[in-house]
């Protein structure tokens, strides 16, 4: 047997058995390894050095910091009382309220997980209180949770960037296009299911007034992707810079203007963070290594002749990376499908005409569905985590949300300008 097909053997059983998916990676290429002495053990620890030894690579432990610190700081909540005062209510007000309070909230942490768990503690409780019921509203905020790699800023879009050499601060420019688009299927559907189930909305009049109060209130959750996002493309500083002032911010917000971060919460910010860093420092440095062994064993060279022999239509070409996306989205958590996909797929979509960027966006949201769909979609782990429903009662009730999601997957990837509008109004490809 090849050490090509044990590697890929190895790595699919440790995968089936639950085995971290670090830990899949590395014992399935010391499996190859042994069987083939393809490369050297010197080599092994040279790329993973060399994978998270870079300056991008420094914004996701810094962004997953920021956003911590802001979900023990108080903004979640001034985020979600901002919402409902906009449109809480209308008919699914609640629901609505929920998506825009994760669209805000994704702008602040970059992470889909902790999305879910920040704003699904305070909306879900108060959802079931007005009658929604348990399955579609945990099934909607693990959906929701998703557009929190969707809007800027994003850890995936980093992990994305730092894979194939793109343009971080143009793919966050990107991201607003599918994120709305995302946002808007979602809406879509939950009001729609709402009033069939007769959801209504909070029973107070929307008041100018009202709006204005939790402004203010809000002014110091919403002003943060306004610094970081302003900042990047007003050119005064890089993403990862930009991390660094989004933690610093997040320390001046939540300590001194809504004084709710203490010193225990900072901590325990502290703790979570390096936790979760060093999880994904580990997935990087392993999924690394397999890149190299799928490069050398010419691996991608297969894949790239075998989807352009079976057609040479573009259309039909993105529709199989969509579908090989999904699948792997299923068994494999965003960042090893990033870097391990992207630069064997990206190359493939390129020689059909698709930008990095376009590509990248397209890649970002096929990994946000992965995070809804079993055996291992985080945020139904996270969704059941943070309240009292059984996982299959969850999956039940995610399907609707999937296709949502898919029709918002459809569309960016076939009309080009949703993900491409914005970066070119600022002169990308000019």
């Amino acid at each position: 047997m090849s050490g090509t097909a044990i590697l890929f053997i190895s790595f699919f059983i440790l995968l089936f058995l639950n085995v971290p998916i670090f830990a899949s990676i590395g014992l399935s290429v010391m499996a190859y390894i042994f069987a083939s002495g393809g490369i050297t053990w010197n080599m092994v620890g040279t790329t993973m050095f060399t994978a998270c030894d870079s300056f991008p690579l420094m914004a996701i432990p810094l962004f997953i910091l920021a956003g911590a610190l802001m979900e023990s700081g108080g903004l979640s909540k001034r985020l979600v009382g901002f919402a409902d005062s906009l449109v809480g209510h209308l008919p699914g007000g609640l629901a609505i309220v929920t998506v825009l309070s994760c669209m805000f909230f994704g702008a602040i942490s970059g992470s889909a997980a902790a999305t879910v768990a920040t704003i699904g503690v305070i909306m879900v409780p108060s959802m079931i209180e007005r009658g929604y019921g348990k399955g579609f509203s945990y099934a909607l905020i693990a959906s929701a949770g998703c557009l929190g790699v969707i809007i800027p800023p994003s850890i995936t879009m980093v992990t994305y960037g730092v894979a194939t050499n793109a343009s971080i601060p143009t793919l966050f420019m990107g991201g607003f296009g599918p994120g709305i688009i995302v946002g808007g299927c979602l809406i879509v559907y939950s009001v729609a299911y709402s009033i069939q189930h007769g959801y209504k909305g909070n029973g107070q009049k929307p008041s100018l007034r009202h709006i204005a109060q939790e402004f203010v209130h809000a002014i110091g959750a919403l002003m943060v992707p306004i610094i970081i996002l302003g900042g990047i493309y007003g050119g005064f500083f890089t993403p990862t810079e930009a991390a660094v002032i989004a933690v610093f911010y997040g320390l001046i917000v939540g300590l001194f203007f809504y004084r709710e971060l203490t010193i225990q919460k900072t901590i325990d910010a502290l703790v979570s963070s390096a936790i979760t860093t060093s999880t994904i420092m580990l997935i990087v440095g392993a999924a690394t290594v397999l890149a190299r062994v799928l490069t050398l064993e010419q691996v991608p060279l297969a894949i790239s002749n075998f989807i352009t022999g079976m057609t040479d239509n573009k259309y039909v070409v993105l529709l199989i990376i969509n579908l090989v996306l999904l699948v792997v989205g299923c068994v494999m958590d965003s960042t090893p499908a990033i870097l391990i996909l992207a630069p064997i797929l990206y190359p493939i979509a390129a020689s059909y005409g698709v930008d990095i960027i376009h590509f990248g966006l397209i890649m970002t949201l096929n990994v946000c569905i992965g995070f809804m769909t079993p055996p291992v979609g985080l945020n139904l782990f996270v969704a059941c985590s943070i309240g009292d429903i059984k996982f299959s009662t969850l999956v039940k009730n995610i399907w609707p949300f999937l296709i949502a999601m898919l029709v918002a997957l459809v569309l960016t990837t076939y009309v080009e300008p949703i993900a491409m509008f914005i970066p070119r109004l600022f002169g990308y490809g000019s």
